[in-house]
Protein backbone atom coordinates (compact mmCIF):
# COMPACT_ATOMS: atom_id res chain seq x y z
CA UNK A 1 0.00 0.00 0.00
CA UNK A 2 1.08 3.62 -0.80
CA UNK A 3 2.22 5.27 2.19
CA UNK A 4 0.35 8.63 2.99
CA UNK A 5 2.25 12.08 2.82
CA UNK A 6 1.51 15.59 4.47
CA UNK A 7 3.28 18.45 3.32
CA UNK A 8 3.12 22.04 5.16
CA UNK A 9 4.58 24.79 4.17
CA UNK A 10 6.25 27.48 5.97
CA UNK A 11 5.97 25.22 9.30
CA UNK A 12 8.98 25.85 11.61
CA UNK A 13 7.10 28.24 13.93
CA UNK A 14 3.34 29.67 14.44
CA UNK A 15 0.27 28.24 12.82
CA UNK A 16 2.26 26.11 9.86
CA UNK A 17 4.50 24.77 13.08
CA UNK A 18 1.04 23.83 15.22
CA UNK A 19 -0.03 21.84 12.18
CA UNK A 20 2.56 20.04 11.76
CA UNK A 21 2.65 18.97 15.08
CA UNK A 22 -1.10 18.13 15.04
CA UNK A 23 -0.43 15.69 12.13
CA UNK A 24 2.14 14.19 13.63
CA UNK A 25 0.01 13.07 16.43
CA UNK A 26 -2.90 12.06 13.97
CA UNK A 27 -1.95 11.54 10.77
CA UNK A 28 -1.25 7.87 9.03
CA UNK A 29 1.68 8.70 7.30
CA UNK A 30 4.89 11.09 6.80
CA UNK A 31 4.21 14.69 7.49
CA UNK A 32 7.00 16.97 6.14
CA UNK A 33 7.68 20.14 8.09
CA UNK A 34 9.07 22.67 5.25
CA UNK A 35 11.45 26.10 5.85
CA UNK A 36 13.49 28.40 4.12
CA UNK A 37 15.70 28.37 6.48
CA UNK A 38 17.64 25.19 7.45
CA UNK A 39 18.80 25.82 10.59
CA UNK A 40 15.28 26.97 12.03
CA UNK A 41 13.71 24.51 10.57
CA UNK A 42 15.57 21.80 11.94
CA UNK A 43 15.01 23.67 14.91
CA UNK A 44 11.71 23.33 14.98
CA UNK A 45 12.20 19.48 13.78
CA UNK A 46 14.42 19.05 17.16
CA UNK A 47 11.63 20.65 19.26
CA UNK A 48 8.99 18.12 18.39
CA UNK A 49 11.19 15.09 18.42
CA UNK A 50 11.76 15.96 22.14
CA UNK A 51 8.08 14.99 22.13
CA UNK A 52 8.21 12.03 20.79
CA UNK A 53 6.98 13.68 17.05
CA UNK A 54 9.08 12.55 14.22
CA UNK A 55 8.62 15.04 11.15
CA UNK A 56 10.63 14.71 8.26
CA UNK A 57 12.07 17.89 6.95
CA UNK A 58 13.17 19.51 3.62
CA UNK A 59 13.99 22.83 2.74
CA UNK A 60 11.35 24.53 0.57
CA UNK A 61 11.07 28.71 -0.25
CA UNK A 62 7.63 29.19 -2.01
CA UNK A 63 8.94 32.69 -3.19
CA UNK A 64 12.00 30.72 -4.84
CA UNK A 65 10.95 28.80 -8.10
CA UNK A 66 13.99 26.51 -8.33
CA UNK A 67 13.42 25.41 -4.28
CA UNK A 68 9.58 24.29 -5.23
CA UNK A 69 11.20 22.45 -8.29
CA UNK A 70 14.07 20.52 -6.19
CA UNK A 71 11.44 19.76 -3.42
CA UNK A 72 8.91 18.26 -5.75
CA UNK A 73 11.98 16.20 -7.38
CA UNK A 74 12.54 14.93 -4.25
CA UNK A 75 8.83 14.39 -3.47
CA UNK A 76 8.84 12.48 -6.79
CA UNK A 77 11.39 10.08 -6.57
CA UNK A 78 11.13 9.17 -2.74
CA UNK A 79 7.40 9.08 -2.56
CA UNK A 80 5.85 8.95 -6.13
CA UNK A 81 3.46 11.31 -4.65
CA UNK A 82 1.31 13.53 -2.00
CA UNK A 83 -1.73 13.18 -0.38
CA UNK A 84 -2.15 16.55 1.87
CA UNK A 85 -0.69 20.42 1.15
CA UNK A 86 -1.24 22.67 3.68
CA UNK A 87 -0.30 26.47 2.28
CA UNK A 88 0.83 28.45 5.20
CA UNK A 89 4.03 29.86 4.24
CA UNK A 90 2.77 34.10 4.37
CA UNK A 91 4.18 37.64 5.00
CA UNK A 92 3.42 40.41 5.85
CA UNK A 93 6.14 43.27 6.25
CA UNK A 94 4.20 45.49 9.25
CA UNK A 95 6.34 49.15 8.79
CA UNK A 96 4.78 49.93 5.38
CA UNK A 97 0.80 50.00 6.00
CA UNK A 98 1.24 51.68 2.93
CA UNK A 99 3.64 49.66 1.01
CA UNK A 100 6.40 51.04 -1.76
CA UNK A 101 5.89 49.30 -5.03
CA UNK A 102 8.62 46.84 -4.37
CA UNK A 103 7.13 45.94 -1.00
CA UNK A 104 3.27 45.00 -2.40
CA UNK A 105 5.33 42.94 -5.22
CA UNK A 106 6.68 40.84 -2.46
CA UNK A 107 3.74 40.27 -0.68
CA UNK A 108 1.80 38.96 -3.39
CA UNK A 109 4.70 37.12 -4.96
CA UNK A 110 5.08 35.11 -1.82
CA UNK A 111 0.96 34.94 -0.53
CA UNK A 112 -0.34 34.33 -3.66
CA UNK A 113 1.62 33.64 -7.12
CA UNK A 114 3.41 31.12 -4.78
CA UNK A 115 0.87 28.97 -5.45
CA UNK A 116 0.57 29.22 -8.81
CA UNK A 117 4.01 27.99 -8.91
CA UNK A 118 3.40 25.16 -6.18
CA UNK A 119 0.44 24.11 -8.28
CA UNK A 120 2.85 23.82 -11.51
CA UNK A 121 5.11 21.89 -9.84
CA UNK A 122 3.62 19.75 -6.73
CA UNK A 123 0.03 19.46 -7.89
CA UNK A 124 0.95 16.88 -10.80
CA UNK A 125 2.24 14.80 -7.89
CA UNK A 126 -0.93 15.06 -5.55
CA UNK A 127 -2.77 11.64 -5.63
CA UNK A 128 -6.43 11.22 -6.06
CA UNK A 129 -8.98 12.10 -3.12
CA UNK A 130 -5.84 14.37 -2.22
CA UNK A 131 -7.31 17.33 -0.01
CA UNK A 132 -5.30 21.06 0.07
CA UNK A 133 -5.98 23.70 2.51
CA UNK A 134 -5.00 27.54 1.83
CA UNK A 135 -4.52 29.34 4.84
CA UNK A 136 -5.95 32.94 4.65
CA UNK A 137 -7.34 35.66 6.75
CA UNK A 138 -9.94 37.92 7.54
CA UNK A 139 -8.02 39.76 4.61
CA UNK A 140 -8.56 37.60 2.23
CA UNK A 141 -12.86 38.12 2.31
CA UNK A 142 -14.13 39.90 -1.36
CA UNK A 143 -15.85 42.45 1.66
CA UNK A 144 -12.28 43.67 2.17
CA UNK A 145 -12.73 45.44 -1.18
CA UNK A 146 -14.97 48.44 -2.57
CA UNK A 147 -13.83 48.68 -6.15
CA UNK A 148 -17.10 47.37 -7.66
CA UNK A 149 -15.85 46.41 -10.81
CA UNK A 150 -13.07 43.95 -8.44
CA UNK A 151 -15.78 42.80 -6.33
CA UNK A 152 -18.10 41.53 -9.70
CA UNK A 153 -15.11 39.90 -10.92
CA UNK A 154 -14.08 38.23 -7.85
CA UNK A 155 -17.32 36.66 -6.66
CA UNK A 156 -18.46 35.43 -10.36
CA UNK A 157 -18.69 31.59 -9.99
CA UNK A 158 -17.16 31.39 -13.10
CA UNK A 159 -13.86 33.57 -11.96
CA UNK A 160 -10.84 32.39 -13.96
CA UNK A 161 -7.28 32.52 -12.53
CA UNK A 162 -6.58 35.36 -15.54
CA UNK A 163 -9.24 37.52 -13.98
CA UNK A 164 -7.26 37.03 -10.51
CA UNK A 165 -4.11 37.80 -12.15
CA UNK A 166 -6.07 40.90 -13.77
CA UNK A 167 -7.02 42.44 -9.96
CA UNK A 168 -3.43 41.74 -8.77
CA UNK A 169 -1.48 43.35 -11.80
CA UNK A 170 -4.11 46.54 -11.24
CA UNK A 171 -3.51 46.69 -7.94
CA UNK A 172 0.25 46.80 -8.20
CA UNK A 173 0.06 48.85 -11.38
CA UNK A 174 -1.56 51.50 -9.23
CA UNK A 175 0.87 51.39 -6.40
CA UNK A 176 3.57 50.98 -9.59
CA UNK A 177 2.40 54.31 -11.13
CA UNK A 178 0.94 56.50 -7.89
CA UNK A 179 -2.92 56.20 -8.74
CA UNK A 180 -3.75 53.80 -5.68
CA UNK A 181 -7.25 54.88 -4.15
CA UNK A 182 -7.60 53.99 -0.68
CA UNK A 183 -11.11 54.16 -1.22
CA UNK A 184 -11.11 50.72 -3.22
CA UNK A 185 -10.80 49.22 -0.03
CA UNK A 186 -11.80 48.78 3.32
CA UNK A 187 -10.13 50.12 6.60
CA UNK A 188 -8.70 53.17 4.68
CA UNK A 189 -6.83 50.68 2.34
CA UNK A 190 -4.12 49.79 5.21
CA UNK A 191 -2.21 46.92 3.77
CA UNK A 192 -4.32 46.31 0.93
CA UNK A 193 -1.07 44.12 -0.55
CA UNK A 194 -2.00 41.72 1.87
CA UNK A 195 -5.80 41.97 1.63
CA UNK A 196 -4.95 41.77 -2.31
CA UNK A 197 -3.10 38.25 -1.67
CA UNK A 198 -5.27 36.84 0.65
CA UNK A 199 -7.88 37.80 -1.40
CA UNK A 200 -6.23 36.03 -4.51
CA UNK A 201 -5.62 33.00 -2.51
CA UNK A 202 -9.00 32.82 -1.40
CA UNK A 203 -10.79 33.44 -4.98
CA UNK A 204 -7.87 30.54 -6.30
CA UNK A 205 -8.89 28.20 -3.75
CA UNK A 206 -12.38 27.83 -5.70
CA UNK A 207 -10.54 27.98 -9.12
CA UNK A 208 -8.41 25.53 -8.31
CA UNK A 209 -11.56 23.26 -7.10
CA UNK A 210 -12.87 23.28 -9.99
CA UNK A 211 -10.14 21.93 -12.10
CA UNK A 212 -9.74 19.21 -9.78
CA UNK A 213 -13.19 18.29 -8.51
CA UNK A 214 -12.99 15.38 -10.95
CA UNK A 215 -10.15 13.68 -9.31
CA UNK A 216 -11.96 14.05 -5.76
CA UNK A 217 -9.30 16.05 -4.37
CA UNK A 218 -10.57 18.68 -1.93
CA UNK A 219 -9.35 22.07 -1.81
CA UNK A 220 -10.33 24.75 0.72
CA UNK A 221 -9.19 27.68 2.42
CA UNK A 222 -9.26 28.59 5.82
CA UNK A 223 -9.90 31.79 8.09
CA UNK A 224 -7.28 30.54 11.69
CA UNK A 225 -8.60 33.82 13.28
CA UNK A 226 -5.64 36.20 14.49
CA UNK A 227 -3.03 34.15 16.16
CA UNK A 228 -0.60 35.34 18.55
CA UNK A 229 2.60 35.02 15.93
CA UNK A 230 5.77 37.38 14.76
CA UNK A 231 3.34 38.60 12.04
CA UNK A 232 0.53 39.91 14.23
CA UNK A 233 1.62 42.96 15.69
CA UNK A 234 -1.72 43.87 16.22
CA UNK A 235 -1.71 41.07 19.22
CA UNK A 236 -3.00 38.15 18.03
CA UNK A 237 -5.92 36.29 20.41
CA UNK A 238 -5.65 32.60 19.54
CA UNK A 239 -2.74 30.23 20.38
CA UNK A 240 -1.34 28.62 17.03
CA UNK A 241 -2.80 25.08 18.72
CA UNK A 242 -6.28 26.31 18.65
CA UNK A 243 -6.15 28.51 15.62
CA UNK A 244 -4.83 25.22 13.67
CA UNK A 245 -7.78 23.26 14.73
CA UNK A 246 -9.78 24.04 11.98
CA UNK A 247 -7.08 23.27 9.49
CA UNK A 248 -6.40 19.80 11.08
CA UNK A 249 -10.40 18.84 10.72
CA UNK A 250 -9.94 19.66 7.01
CA UNK A 251 -7.67 17.56 6.14
CA UNK A 252 -8.48 14.74 9.10
CA UNK A 253 -11.89 14.62 9.70
CA UNK A 254 -14.24 16.75 7.31
CA UNK A 255 -16.24 14.95 4.26
CA UNK A 256 -14.13 14.83 1.47
CA UNK A 257 -17.68 16.41 -0.37
CA UNK A 258 -16.51 19.46 1.33
CA UNK A 259 -15.39 21.00 -1.24
CA UNK A 260 -14.01 24.87 -2.48
CA UNK A 261 -15.17 26.25 0.66
CA UNK A 262 -13.74 29.17 2.49
CA UNK A 263 -14.38 28.12 6.41
CA UNK A 264 -13.95 30.49 9.71
CA UNK A 265 -11.21 29.05 12.51
CA UNK A 266 -15.36 28.33 14.33
CA UNK A 267 -15.18 25.59 11.63
CA UNK A 268 -17.82 27.50 10.42
CA UNK A 269 -18.36 27.88 6.61
CA UNK A 270 -17.84 31.42 5.16
CA UNK A 271 -20.51 33.17 2.95
CA UNK A 272 -17.80 34.30 -0.23
CA UNK A 273 -20.77 36.26 -1.63
CA UNK A 274 -21.99 37.87 1.00
CA UNK A 275 -19.59 41.02 0.01
CA UNK A 276 -21.43 43.56 2.42
CA UNK A 277 -20.91 41.12 5.36
CA UNK A 278 -19.06 41.84 8.05
CA UNK A 279 -16.03 39.67 7.33
CA UNK A 280 -13.05 42.01 6.42
CA UNK A 281 -10.09 42.86 8.61
CA UNK A 282 -10.32 45.62 10.59
CA UNK A 283 -7.39 47.68 11.96
CA UNK A 284 -5.63 45.35 13.88
CA UNK A 285 -2.23 47.11 12.96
Amino acid sequence: MTEKVAIVTGSNKGLGFAVVKGLCQKYAGTVYLTARNETRGLEAVKKLNEDGLKPEFHVLDVCDSDSIKNFANYIKTKHGGFDVLVNNAAILEWDEVYPSYEAAKRNINCNYRSLLKLEEYLYPLLRDNGRVVNISSACGHPSNIKNKHWIDTLVNKDVTTDDINSFVDGYLESVRNGTFNMNDFADEGKHAEHRVSKIALTALTMVQQRKYYKRNISINAVDPGHIKTEMAQGGGVLEPDEAAKAVLYLILEASPNLKGIFMGQDKKLIDWYDTEGDYYCKGIW
